[in-house]
Formats: C-alpha cells, structure tokens, sequence
C-alpha cells in the first residue's frame, strides 16, 4: 500500500507506558470500588490482586506476541497467524466490541460527572466527549498520547489523595472479613474490568520506536504499578468507609475522601473522576482504532476503513466510525452489566491470546521472539495454559443475563465473518 497509508513511530518507552498505566487507571477503579467493596467485602484488596495476576498472565502471552508481530492488527493478527483468517477476523470482531461498549459505558460516565458539575443534560456531555476525543485524535497519535499522559498524572494523583487521607485509619478493620467466598471472585470478575487497558500497549505497536523491545518492557511496568495501586486503594477505602456503604456508593472515592477532607474533596474527586472517564474513553478509542485500520488494511473489513489523514497519518475514517458506533451504544444504563459484558468479550480474546501463543510454539517456532514468557516444558509455554484457565473460572462468575447479551453479540459476530470471508472465498480455517 502507498506510502501515505502508514503510521508514523513516535511513541517512546515512557510515553507508551504512561498512556498504558492512564487506560488501566482509568474509570474502572473510580467506579467499581464501591460494587466490588459490597462483594467481597473487607477482602476487596483481595480481589484485585487476584484479577490483577489473572490480567499479568494474560499480558505476559501479548508481550511475546508482540514482540513477534508488531502491528496494529495485535489480537486480530495473532489469532489469524495461528487459526486463520475467519477466527482471527471473529476475535477481532469481539475487540471491536468491547471497544465500543467499554466506550460507550465510560462515556455515561463522564455524562453524569459531567451534569453534576455543570448542570447539564449527561447524554450532552456523554456525546460532546465523543466528539471532541475524535478530532484530537485524528489531529495526532502524539498530541492524543500527551493529553492522556497529563491526565494519567492526575488520575495517579487521585489515587493518591484516597491513599494519604485514609492513612490515619489503616489498622481499623479485619482485613480478612469476607461476604463470601463466592463474593470475593464475583467481585474479581467485576474489577478485571479496571484492568484492562494493557492491551492497548500493544495496539499501539505500529507507532512505539523499537516497538519488539519498548512493548514488553512497558505491558510488565504497567501492570506492577497498577496491581500495587489498586491494592492499596482498595486497603484504604474499606478502613474509611465500611464495606456494605461502600456497596451502595455510586462515587466510592469521592465518599472516602469527603470522610476526612470534607465537601471540598468531594468536588475535587469528582473532577478527578470526570478526568479519569475522559481518559479511559480516549485511550481504549485510540487502540480500538488501530484494531480496526489493522483489519481493514489487511483487508478483512471494507478498505475504506482503513484510510490514513494525509496530513496528520492519523486512520480518521476508523476512529470516526468507532465514535459513531459508540454514541449508539450510549443508551445502555447500568454500568456493573456493561462492564462485565466488556468482561465477556475480553475473556474470550484473551483465552483465544494465551491459545495462539501455545499453538504458535509448535507451528512458528523459528521466528524471532525479543521477549519469550518464561516456564516452559520444551517449547510447552506453561503460564499461557494458566491464563486461559483463569479466564474461563472468572468467565464462569458471570451472570446468566450477562451471558446472554454477550452470545448474541457473539452470534452477530459469527454472521458478520461469514459474510466477510464468502465474499473474499476464503478456504475454511483448519
């Protein structure tokens, strides 16, 4: 393809990493805490934890994956490298999914900040987020990356803030107490949620300097930081606030903060919080759009597509029509169900990663691999296997309605690649 269809490489280590640490720290922590707190009670941290290893499990397969195929492709290409086209083209159907219900649920998000503070209709703020995130991003892949770095820092600060003013109260409350067993992993489901966003390192790999190198090392660096945040977080909020208010609170954060700072706190984390949906809104846009130019460059979505700005080597027709479709899907409400059916299709990508990995050993053993996931049995990649196992036990805390909505979208998806790939005359995939 012509020259003017490529991206340009301009994002280095800390950059990448910065904006990886921003999407994981986004909205997920500064809505969920509460619903997750009401699980799993004072185990909450628990919780995370135990969400968080399955997430590095899972980021350990993209990070040799990605170091053997650097592309915007990512899950769509390393799944179709190992099973071919039509399974490639379905998991890459189910990112595209999950970007825009993610998206979508964020956005509602940022809506009711958004009246809260101004007073406004939240649809209004929710569709004006859209639209203002699509011009930055078609006017470049680095002003989009330093606006989401400078908001990562306050998101970071945030944190931060929840972590020092609940200090004095560390040592308050048994941190073993629990609802349930069964609390403690629902609630493990529902947070995997506020780990997600280390995939969009790797979507960006198209445009990371020294991508085969600088993606690993930035996915390992992301995930540390985040999982020990979140931990301490979640320590603190249920030493301020006991865990059965926590479940009933719509802005956890911001009530643990306004118990020892006051009302002035409160408005301040909501602020916070407005940035943070912002955040988590532009970066997951910003990777799904890559997912999508990957796809229709390669030819499996409509060519169109996968048309790069002339000027700013931005894919603006992708991220237009991501934001299309996002604003469609604004009208779903209760953000614990969206959520999980994000979760639903994350799950199935990821159990789909950790299996083209283990399959990929065997069939392109000789490509280069700048990083390989360690603990192995001769080319037998140990960890992938407990990656795929642990997203079909937090796959299996799902609940029966959320199950339902993610099989008929899957079931869209399956129409969808027949069609794409009887019109192309593809063989079926082995």
């Amino acid at each position: 393809m012509e020259r003017e269809s490529e991206l340009k490489k301009e994002l280095n280590l800390l950059e990448i990493t910065l904006v990886g640490i921003g999407n994981i720290l986004g909205a997920g922590i500064y809505v969920l805490m509460g619903r997750a707190a009401g699980l799993a009670g004072n185990m909450v941290w628990f919780s995370f934890l135990f969400a968080g290893a399955t997430a590095a499990l899972s980021a350990l397969s993209y990070m040799e994956l990605a170091s053997m195929y650097p592309w915007a492709g990512a899950e769509y290409e390393f799944v179709k490298r190992a099973f071919g086209e039509r399974i490639g083209l379905f998991v890459g159907l189910l990112v595209i999914y999950f970007v825009v219900i993610t998206s979508s649920a964020v956005a509602l998000g940022f809506g009711r900040y958004f009246s809260n503070l101004f007073g406004s209709g939240y649809l209004i703020g929710a569709v004006g987020l859209f639209i203002f995130l699509s011009l930055i991003m078609i006017y470049g892949i680095k002003e989009s990356a330093r606006l989401a770095i400078l908001i990562s820092l306050i998101e970071v600060s945030g944190l931060l803030i929840v972590i020092y003013t609940g200090f004095p109260y560390l040592g308050t409350v048994n941190y073993l107490e629990a609802t349930d067993l069964a609390g403690i992993f629902e609630a493990s489901t529902l947070i995997f949620f506020a780990f997600l966003g280390f995939e969009d390192i790797v979507r960006l790999s198209q445009e990371t300097k020294e991508a085969e190198k600088t993606t690993p090392k930035a996915l390992l660096i992301a995930i540390f930081f985040t999982v020990f945040l979140y931990m301490c977080v979640a320590v603190i909020a249920v030493s301020v606030l006991d865990f059965r208010v926590l479940g009933l609170s719509g802005v956890p954060l911001a009530d643990v903060v306004a118990v020892s700072l006051g009302n002035d706190a409160f408005v301040l984390m909501s602020w916070i919080a407005l940035l943070s949906t912002m955040n988590t809104v532009l970066v997951v846009m910003l990777g799904g759009s890559r997912i999508i130019y990957g796809m229709a460059y390669s030819g499996s979505l409509p060519r169109s597509l996968s048309r790069v700005h002339p000027s700013y080597h931005t894919p603006w027709v992708a991220i237009f029509g991501l934001a299309c479709l996002s604003i469609l899907f604004v009208l779903l409400r209760d953000i614990a169900i969206v959520a999980n059916i994000s979760n639903f299709m994350i799950f199935a990508v990821f159990f789909m990663v950790n299996l083209s990995l283990i399959k990929l050993r065997y069939t392109d053993p000789g490509r280069n691999r700048p990083f390989r996931v360690p603990l192995n049995i001769g080319r037998f990649p140990l960890l992938p296997l407990l990656g795929a196992l642990s997203t079909v036990f937090l796959f299996s805390q799902l609940s029966l309605e959320v199950i339902t909505y993610g099989l008929v979208l899957a079931g869209l998806g399956i129409l969808i690649v027949l069609l794409r790939t009887r019109k192309k005359g593809l063989p079926p995939t082995h």
